[in-house]
């Protein structure tokens, strides 16, 4: 399964592999050719980056991201999501999107210890046991968040809240009533990884 949003990105890289590709049939010149093989592998990482699979929800609150776990305190942690992690970013429990605010900014290494001002989306969802604040962080190569939901929703635990294209980080702020349950460097799949539970 393809991730909503894909269209623009595999439409820009297959343009080149076609145009290339229509030239060598007109002009013969081998180059082109090779060109256009060149250019293939770009919609095809696009499509291995794209990939949305099934995923089995977890129980408790689950990751909303894949990737590996990092910076966790007592009431939140990141997940760093790497160029071959799937970039689809879930709901870690079910409740109401009480508030999202978009913040341009800069597009450091999702990786680095200052994204401070990293552009990013934040969406706060009401549950019956708190709020809980998902912050998707643009990375380097991440030029654009792309929402699933909006304001007002009703959305389920592991349902798709949207995606961050290209490399990027997802942060997870639990209230009092919730108990992280994993520790730095541990590898998770959004939907699918208890992270926490509620008290």
């Amino acid at each position: 399964m393809i991730a909503k949003g894909a269209g623009k990105p595999l439409l820009y890289m297959i343009i080149p592999s076609f145009m290339s590709y229509v030239l060598f049939i007109f002009i013969g010149c081998t180059i082109l050719f090779l060109l256009g093989t060149l250019f293939l592998t770009l919609p095809l990482f696009t499509l291995f980056f794209f990939r949305d699979p099934e995923r089995n929800i977890g129980d408790g609150i689950i990751s909303p991201a894949d990737g590996r776990v990092i910076n966790v305190t007592e009431s939140s942690f990141d997940v760093f999501m790497s160029a071959t992690n799937v970039h689809v970013n879930r709901s870690p429990d079910s409740g109401r999107v009480a508030k999202m605010v978009h913040r341009s900014g800069t597009h450091r290494p999702a990786y680095s210890d200052d994204i401070s001002g990293n552009e990013r989306l934040t969406t706060t969802l009401e549950t019956d046991e708190g709020s809980v604040r998902i912050t998707q962080i643009a990375g380097i190569f991440a030029r654009r968040i792309v929402p699933y939901v909006s304001e007002g929703d009703e959305i389920k635990k592991g349902d798709k809240i949207g995606m961050i294209r290209f490399g990027s980080r997802v942060r997870v702020e639990l209230p009092p009533t919730a108990k992280i349950t994993i520790s730095n460097g541990v590898i998770v799949r959004a939907g699918e990884t208890k992270v926490g539970e509620w008290s």
